[in-house]
C-alpha cells in the first residue's frame, strides 16, 4: 500500500498500518548485574521507561553461545515492553545513542516503523497518550497485577493519530523544544545539588573529627514499617497509601513512589510518614541501595512506611533530625553500613541493631544546626528549580496532547 493510501482522512489509524514488523528478543540466563565495557548484556524491562531508554538496566551475558547479535539494540529503535506491571506494560521509547552489545529480551519488542509514513519519535509520543495507555491496560492479560502481558496482535490494533509526516515532525519538534528547556533546568539543578553536597561534606568532615558515640545513644527508637498487599497504582489524595522502597533509595524522599492501600485494609496510623522523619532502606537486591537515608522535608498525608524501611526517631535533646540524615549519607557512615550488611542471592540487609551500633559524631546541637544551615540556601534554590521543571512538564504534556488530538494545530516554543 502506498504512503498516501495509508494516510486516508480520519482521526485515528491502526498502529499496524505504520509498522513493517514487530520483533521480540530472547531471554537467556544472565547475571543480575549490568554489562561492563566490551561485554554483552540483555535488556531488563525496566530499560524501557516512559519516553526514555535506560541503558544501564541490563544483565550481563557471560556465555558466548547465548549471544545473538541480530537482536542488538540500535539508535532510533522504537522499543516497547510486552510484559510488566499493570501500570508499566506497553511503555514505549525511542533509543538514543545506546552503548554497543545490548540485546532485546523476550519481554521487550522492537517495533519496525515504516519511516515513509511515520516518525518513530512521533509514535513514542502517540503511544504515551492517556487514552492509549488506558487501552493497553485494558487489553493486558494476566492473573496478577504485578505482571501483565500484551500480545503483538493487540499492539498492532492500537489506535494512534492519523497525521501526515510533516505534521508528525512538527509535534516531535515541539516536544524537543520543551525537552531542551527542561534539560537546561535539570542541568542547573544538578550543579546546585553538587554544590550543596560539597558544602555539606565540608561541614560534616569537620564534625567527624569530634569524638564518636553509638547512634543508639542519640535515638529514642528505630521503627520498622508494614507492607500489606496494595493496589498497583498511586493512592488518591483522600486514600491511604504505602510507600515503595524507591521512595527512599534515591536519597531524596519521593511521595509519588507509593501504592494505594485497599479500602478494606485498615491503616496502621502509627506508621504514617511525617515531615522531619529520617527514613532508611533496610534491604535491597543492590548493596549500594541498602542503608540509604533520606529526610522527609514535606509530605502529603496518609502515607505509611513499608516494612523494608526504618524510621529513625532522634532524641531531640541530643540530635537534630536533619543533621542525622546528613551524617548517615556521609562516606564515613556508608563504610560502616557496608561492613554491617549481610545477605546473599541478590538480597542484602541491615538490622535495627546494626543501625543502633553505627558510630556518629558527638556534636552539640548548635553545631549540628549550623551544619544543616550550610545547605539551606542550596536546598531552596534546588526546590525552586524543581518546581519550574514540574510546571514545564505539565505544560509540555498538555501542549503535546492538544497537538496529537487536533485541539491545537501549531505550537511555537
Amino acid at each position: 500500500m502506498s504512503a498516501e493510501g495509508k494516510l486516508m482522512a480520519g482521526e485515528e489509524i491502526a498502529l499496524d498500518s505504520l509498522l513493517t514488523r514487530i520483533e521480540a528478543g530472547k531471554s537467556p540466563s544472565a547475571e543480575d548485574s549490568p554489562a561492563g565495557e566490551g561485554e554483552w548484556g540483555v535488556l531488563k524491562v525496566s530499560a524501557i521507561q516512559a519516553g526514555r531508554f535506560a541503558s544501564r538496566e541490563n544483565k550481563v551475558l557471560r556465555d558466548a553461545a547465548l549471544i545473538h547479535p541480530r537482536y542488538e539494540v540500535k539508535h532510533g529503535d522504537l522499543l516497547m515492553t510486552r510484559a510488566n506491571t499493570e501500570e508499566l506494560v506497553g511503555l514505549a521509547c525511542v533509543v538514543e545513542n545506546p552503548p554497543p552489545r545490548l540485546l532485546l529480551s523476550d519481554k521487550t519488542l522492537r517495533l519496525h516503523v515504516d519511516t515513509s509514513v511515520a516518525d518513530p519519535k512521533f509514535l513514542q509520543l502517540a503511544l504515551a497518550q492517556q487514552t492509549v495507555r488506558q487501552r493497553v491496560r485494558t487489553l493486558a492479560t494476566g492473573t496478577s497485577a504485578g505482571m501483565k502481558n500484551i500480545a503483538q496482535g493487540q499492539i498492532r490494533q492500537l489506535k494512534v493519530p492519523n497525521m501526515l509526516l510533516d505534521e508528525q515532525r512538527q509535534i516531535v519538534a515541539a516536544h524537543a523544544a520543551f525537552e531542551r528547556q527542561i534539560g537546561a533546568l535539570e542541568e542547573a539543578r544538578a550543579k546546585l545539588e553538587m554544590a550543596r553536597r560539597a558544602t555539606i561534606a565540608e561541614a560534616i568532615t569537620a564534625a567527624w573529627r569530634h569524638s564518636l558515640v553509638p547512634l543508639k545513644n542519640m535515638l529514642q527508637r528505630v521503627e520498622t514499617g508494614w507492607s500489606p498487599v496494595c493496589a498497583p497504582r498511586l493512592p488518591a489524595a483522600d486514600e491511604w497509601g504505602v510507600l515503595k522502597l524507591s521512595a527512599v533509595t534515591s536519597g531524596r524522599f519521593r511521595e509519588d513512589e507509593a501504592k494505594a492501600l485497599p479500602p478494606e485494609v485498615g491503616p496502621r496510623r502509627s506508621l504514617e510518614v511525617k515531615s522531619g522523619d529520617v527514613l532508611m532502606s533496610r534491604a535491597n537486591g543492590v548493596k549500594s541501595l541498602v542503608g540509604v537515608p533520606c529526610t522527609v522535608a514535606r509530605t502529603r498525608k496518609m502515607l505509611l512506611i513499608p516494612d523494608l524501611v526504618f524510621r529513625l526517631v532522634a532524641d531531640s535533646q541530643k540530635l537534630d533530625s536533619e543533621f542525622l540524615g546528613i551524617v548517615l549519607a556521609s562516606d564515613e557512615a556508608r563504610r560502616q553500613i557496608d561492613d554491617a550488611m549481610r545477605g546473599s542471592s541478590g538480597q542484602y540487609k541491615i538490622s535495627q541493631t546494626d543501625v543502633r551500633e553505627l558510630f556518629v559524631p558527638s556534636v552539640g546541637l548548635n553545631e549540628q544546626r549550623q551544619a544543616v544551615a550550610t545547605g539551606g540556601v542550596f536546598e531552596r534554590r534546588i526546590a525552586a528549580a524543581g518546581k519550574q521543571i514540574t510546571k514545564l512538564r505539565t505544560i509540555q504534556q498538555a501542549v503535546i496532547e492538544d497537538l496529537l488530538t487536533g485541539r491545537s494545530k501549531a505550537y511555537t516554543a
